[in-house]
């Protein structure tokens, strides 16, 4: 492997913080201030020392180019219907932004109804999120600079194609929610921040407005004002339009307590549909007064259950869909039955049940896909009124075929398959299961081209998650396939901390238990080295957010075990996450620092304070985006300037960071930022596994 660039010596204060008795340092307090011109001027400098490692490796070129090709093919998005018009996102392939189709039918050609790649010319300007009226004559739409959780909802005519003059600002982390006569609709806002801190400090509670058509933000009524500033709301309005629907949470907790007001009584107030906090809670629709929930309430891998508005108290609560062996992810309400979208050991399966809870039908599908959630939709498209649901699949290896169902004929569609470049037939997905050191079986999902086999020196992509009770399922990543393309071995590991399973399984990887995450992620990189596919030093993990923390713990825990390490827009300073922006609703699933006891927790594997001066680290390349504002980017830059201080003395592993520009956290980037950066990881994964030498230094 090439050297690495001279590295930038980055500035170190004598900060010390006292933590519950114990003096932590903190050398790079400075670098949390991203608008600080020294933190500018060291942000130019480390990416100009890691292209200058970049631009040396020599497949570089190569890599952009098939990724591109790869990239370039056209994409639909799950259809949906309001008021007898048809809406669909699609992208003719290398478009920075999808773009929105309003249609005449599912499968009409239609016309486009906004276009966000005309909102800027560097395709900077995201849709984060959209809805329209119950006729479908008015789209509300929110846009989202520069990667940035924050959105600015307008509003749209379907009919002309032109906006009102209707413009809410500073929302944030919501859906709209229209009122069944279109009047106006309902939003999530904080108390707009202080301009200039918008994208580190951290924000208020949210609190649920409504916005009238044709008047002033500043008029927007309150609907609701959490008690407590980790309380966490959302509304949705019943597909009748009849309830306001208001679900709060703990932080990111997923436990809820529902309330719902009867938009039609005169006497208008929240009534409680659940009543604490001890369950799970999502309505997935309504008849009149009886709610459709499903809970993991005395189901620890959910149910459904009906409960009447009148008599909400569990002792009444009637089962229609039990639980089972496998997961209840979704249900969707269509054409009078429910569709269960179930997770087999995290891959999808679909159903029908009547509403008396008799099973009517399984959908076949094949054995390693997962039912795909876009920015948009669940996946899983369906109305109460109609007897079609729509959905997509995708796997690793195939990047989502469009299908639908008809509930009444027991008739499924195939509607759109997909046309990229890469030939599924060519590649071979399977699951194995990973004893864990405490004995627990762990989901590993590994894909191979069909002529690879285990030399023990084969190429590893080792990718997890394992947090917040997210879902790793079968999925399609370009650059992943890419890679596998390659003659490179792709592992996905479904972790405990996960929602792969239910509450016992996400327990386990939470809180006191988050260690659990690392072992298991570990104990998969030791199986596939002892399994015969390949060592050490030819496995790289990768992980983003929660996954970034993720590699970053097994890089700091366990370095030996990896051969390279890309860890994405991670929480890595777990002892000061939760004083930016939204990190104090994670505090549900790291525990709060601020707690003597579980500050221990943290503290014993924050990867920033966990790195060991001259310990030898794996080639590391850190990436982040400087308009982040979910996980602000300081924790990337203080991590990586802190490995860079570290590694050991003479070592030719290279510590790198690449901190994109005008990018946040990852959804919304524009298609062209997409494959830059996916071609530099790849790049280095080339470079750091040793694939491919230096121009400059062959024999190193």
């Amino acid at each position: 492997m090439a050297k690495g660039p001279h590295p930038v010596l980055t500035r170190k204060l004598d900060q010390f913080d006292d933590y519950h008795g114990e003096l932590v340092v903190d050398h790079y307090r400075w670098l949390e201030d991203s608008n600080d011109p020294e933190t500018l001027r060291w942000v130019i400098e480390q990416n100009a020392a890691t292209e200058a490692w970049l631009v040396r490796v020599p497949t570089r070129e190569q890599i952009r180019t098939r990724l591109k090709d790869v990239w370039d093919f056209p994409r639909y998005g799950v259809p949906f219907e309001r008021g007898g018009i048809w809406f669909q996102f699609r992208n003719s392939g290398l478009q920075n932004q999808s773009v929105l189709y309003a249609m005449d039918s599912a499968r009409a050609h239609g016309r486009v109804l906004l276009d966000p790649n005309e909102l800027a010319g560097d395709g900077t300007v995201a849709v984060t999120g959209v809805a329209v009226s119950d006729d479908g004559s008015l789209l509300a739409y929110a846009t989202s600079r520069a990667g940035s959780d924050w959105m600015t909802w307008q509003v749209r005519d379907v009919a002309s194609g032109e906006d009102r003059e209707d413009i809410v600002s500073w929302s944030k982390f919501c859906l709209a929610a229209w009122a069944k006569d279109g009047s106006g609709f309902y939003y999530n806002a904080p108390t707009p921040p202080k301009l200039g801190t918008e994208y580190v400090e951290e924000i208020g509670s949210l609190r649920v407005l409504f916005h009238r058509l044709g008047t002033n933000q500043s008029e927007d009524e309150l609907v609701f004002e959490p008690g407590r500033p980790e309380e966490i709301p959302e509304a949705a309005v019943s597909e009748d339009g009849r309830f306001l629907i208001l679900s709060v949470r703990h932080g990111t907790a997923l436990e809820a307590m529902v309330s719902v007001l009867d938009l039609e009584a005169p006497d208008r107030h929240f009534r409680p549909l659940t009543s604490d906090f001890s369950c799970t809670a999502r309505i997935v629709g309504n008849l009149n007064t009886t709610f459709y929930v499903l809970t993991d309430d005395a189901a620890e891998r959910r149910r459904l259950v009906a409960v009447e508005l009148d008599r909400p108290g569990k002792e009444h609560w009637s089962e229609v869909v039990p639980e089972h062996d496998a997961l209840l992810e979704d249900v969707v309400h269509c054409g009078g039955v429910f569709v269960c979208h179930h997770l087999e050991h995290a891959c999808s399966r679909l159903s029908v049940v009547r509403r008396d809870g008799s099973h009517l039908r399984d959908l076949a599908l094949p054995a390693i896909v997962s039912v795909t959630p876009d920015q948009h939709t669940s996946g899983l498209e369906g109305r109460s009124e109609r007897s079609t649901v729509y959905f997509e699949l995708s796997s690793f290896v195939d990047p989502g075929s469009l299908w639908e169902h008809d509930v009444e004929s027991g008739v499924t569609r195939l509607v759109r398959g997909s046309a990229t470049s890469i030939d599924p037939a060519q590649f071979v997905s399977e699951q194995v299961f990973v004893t864990a050191d405490d004995g627990a079986s762990i989901p590993l999902f590994v894909t191979r081209r069909r002529d690879v086999e285990p030399t023990g020196e084969v190429p590893v992509l080792l990718v997890g998650y394992g947090g917040f009770d997210v879902a790793i399922t079968p999925g399609f990543s370009t650059s992943q396939a890419v890679f596998v393309e390659r003659g490179g071995l792709l592992a996905v590991a479904v972790l405990r901390g996960g929602g792969e399973y239910g509450k016992a399984w996400h327990d386990a990887g939470r809180l006191a238990n988050k260690q659990r995450v690392f072992d298991d992620f570990c104990d998969c990189a030791r199986w596939l080295e002892s399994s015969g596919w390949s060592r050490a030093s030819r496995i790289a993990i990768n992980g983003a957010s929660n996954g970034g923390l993720l590699v970053g713990a097994c890089l700091t825990q366990h370095p030996e075990l990896f051969g390279a390490a890309v860890p994405e827009v991670g929480v890595l300073d777990m002892l000061r996450f939760h004083r930016f922006t939204i990190g104090w609703a994670w505090k549900s699933d790291f525990g709060d620092p601020d707690d003597p006891v579980q500050y221990r927790w943290v503290r014993a594997y924050s990867p920033l304070h966990n790195v060991q001066q001259g310990r030898s680290y794996p080639p590391t390349l850190v990436l982040t985006g400087d308009h982040d504002d979910r996980v602000v980017p300081g924790h990337s830059f203080k991590f990586a300037a802190a490995l860079q201080a570290a590694q050991e003395v003479g070592s030719t592993a290279p510590i790198l960071i690449r901190i994109e520009t005008s990018a946040g956290h990852g959804a919304g980037k524009p298609t062209a930022k997409a494959i830059a950066e996916r071609t530099d990881v790849l790049a280095f994964l080339d470079a750091a596994l040793g694939l491919v030498l230096s121009r400059e230094n062959p024999d190193a």
